[in-house]
């Protein structure tokens, strides 16, 4: 995983929990990296369940719940840095469905060793969306926090509903339906 995942996850648990929560979670974990990450930088995904993992024992939250706040976070970060990238799209459903092939892309492009998500479409009408998401890294709950966070840039309701198609949570479909 890139560093700036890494980077932004420690700066949403400095502002959510403070920086002694930062620094106990890097203290209690045994890292390959030391908690020492550059924006640029690749990491082990393991690294990121250690200090989820970490957060989790320490706050009493679900790890499911840290990686989906994580996403909406991390999305509001991304709509800063690649605002001209998501500004080309018109709503969320646009941008969602052009992740594949346009946002993956540009993102090897910048980064070649990146390993992303597959993020496939498997229907679409005016009110409903269906997604695909395939990872080896099983982090669907990043996935659909990412997937809320889009919805929050675009200030647009809708729910999400989640259904595993591996147990693993390798493979999971996500059913968007917007609200009335």
């Amino acid at each position: 995983m890139k560093g700036l995942v890494f980077c932004e996850f420690l700066e949403m648990v400095e502002k959510q929990f403070g920086y002694e929560t930062v620094d106990q979670i890097i203290e209690n974990t045994n890292l390959p990296s030391n908690g020492i990450y550059t924006s640029v930088g690749t990491y082990s995904h393991e690294e990121m369940f250690a200090l989820v993992g970490e957060l989790s024992a320490k706050t009493k939250l679900p790890v499911s719940k840290l990686f989906y706040a994580y996403g909406v976070y991390i999305f509001g970060v991304f709509g800063k840095i690649y605002k001209d990238l998501i500004k080309e799209h018109n709503n969320a459903f646009d941008f969602l469905c052009r992740v594949e092939d346009t946002i993956h892309v540009q993102v090897l492009k910048l980064y070649p060793e990146a390993e992303l998500p597959k993020i496939e479409v498997r229907g679409r009408s005016k009110d409903c969306l269906e997604l695909v998401y395939t990872s080896q890294r099983k982090m669907s709950d990043f996935a659909e926090g990412l997937i809320q966070g889009c919805l929050d840039y675009f200030s647009e309701k809708a729910s999400i509903n989640t259904q595993l198609l591996a147990e693993d949570r390798s493979e999971v479909l996500f059913t968007i339906q917007k609200e009335a």
